[in-house]
């Protein structure tokens, strides 16, 4: 089926469900966020929003762990809406108030979390970030500003190494014992061009392994040479050609699970998965005595697995199971 061999070393400190997750930068992120939200792990994902670059994503853990207070000062306005250059556009409203409080409010659960959490999974999209020209500053989201508002460039290797062990030095000042896994996401920047897109990946991709080298904290996790080199078909993309289709997700999916789970985790996840699959499901027909045992019996999956892991919050599943 796939020719093409990629041996992925385990993740030194594997992941079970009382691991707590934080997870920041690309949309890649978020895809992988759903599937630990849907297998009842411990997340945070993207207290920012989606960030792509390496210094916003860098800038973001920084601001989790130093405890930064956003402000007025912070925010412009544009199209109507109060919005931040360091944030996505989910934070943008009409009311300047409603802004901050969302900001703020995302950045306190972050400092929270990340004081505890064992895993940070940063996911960096690309090497290319833009430089508001007047403000002298890096954006995240150039919230659909005028084009000529910024400069385009690329991120040397080097500063991406020097930024980012910034981040984990202070991260291990508050959190020593945090492992963080860097992947590059196997999303296709073109709009950059394609001879563009593989610069950026690479530069991305160097900058992960040298901080693997430098910090033994650091681990690697091969997203993007899972889609490129070994699924390597556009089958395995959705029809912009950039973004890789569910199939190539859970491909990718399997494989990180592979790496960072033990058999007992995996064994537990299939159990859950089953509860939440069964969880989602309506009949056409639910007055039917077959509907009736089927929420039962799942009813009845839901108390025993609680029972044996009270960690895990079920409480939606057994609400829906034991319900009319």
């Amino acid at each position: 089926m796939h020719t093409l061999q990629l041996n992925i070393a385990p993740l030194h400190k594997q992941i079970d469900h009382h691991s707590k997750i934080l997870l920041v930068g690309s949309c890649f992120a978020e895809h992988i966020s759903d599937k630990l939200l849907q297998h009842k792990f411990d997340i945070l994902y993207n207290p920012h929003g989606i960030l792509y670059n390496p210094y916003s994503i860098a800038d973001s853990i920084g601001s989790y762990i130093s405890g930064r207070q956003y402000t007025e000062d912070d925010l412009f306005q544009l199209n109507e809406l109060w919005n931040s250059w360091e944030h996505h556009t989910r934070y943008s409203h009409v009311d300047i108030d409603e802004v901050l409080k969302g900001i703020n409010e995302s950045r306190q659960q972050a400092t929270d979390y990340i004081l505890s959490a064992s895993h940070i999974i940063i996911s960096l999209g690309t090497a290319f970030y833009y430089t508001h020209k007047e403000l002298n500053k890096v954006v995240g989201n150039n919230h659909k500003a005028p084009s000529q508002w910024f400069d385009k460039k690329m991120t040397t290797i080097d500063e991406i190494i020097s930024e980012f062990s910034k981040t984990i030095d202070e991260l291990k000042a508050v959190n020593p014992n945090a492992q963080v896994i860097f992947t590059v996401s196997p999303v296709r920047h073109i709009r950059d061009g394609v001879v563009e897109n593989n610069r950026s990946k690479a530069r991305l991709i160097e900058g992960a392994h040298a901080l693997c080298d430098k910090y033994e904290q650091a681990y690697y996790f091969p997203s993007y040479e899972l889609v490129t080199d070994v699924l390597r078909d556009y089958r395995y993309y959705n029809a912009d050609m950039v973004h890789p289709n569910t199939q190539a997700v859970d491909y990718v999916w399997e494989r990180f699970i592979d790496a960072a789970t033990n058999d007992a985790t995996q064994a537990l996840m299939k159990s859950i998965g089953e509860i939440v699959t069964a969880a989602t499901h309506r009949p056409r027909f639910p007055e039917t005595d077959a509907h009736r045992k089927f929420k039962e019996t799942f009813a009845q999956k839901t108390r025993a697995l609680s029972q044996q892991h009270p960690y895990l919050q079920l409480t939606e599943e057994l609400e829906y199971f034991e319900g009319n």
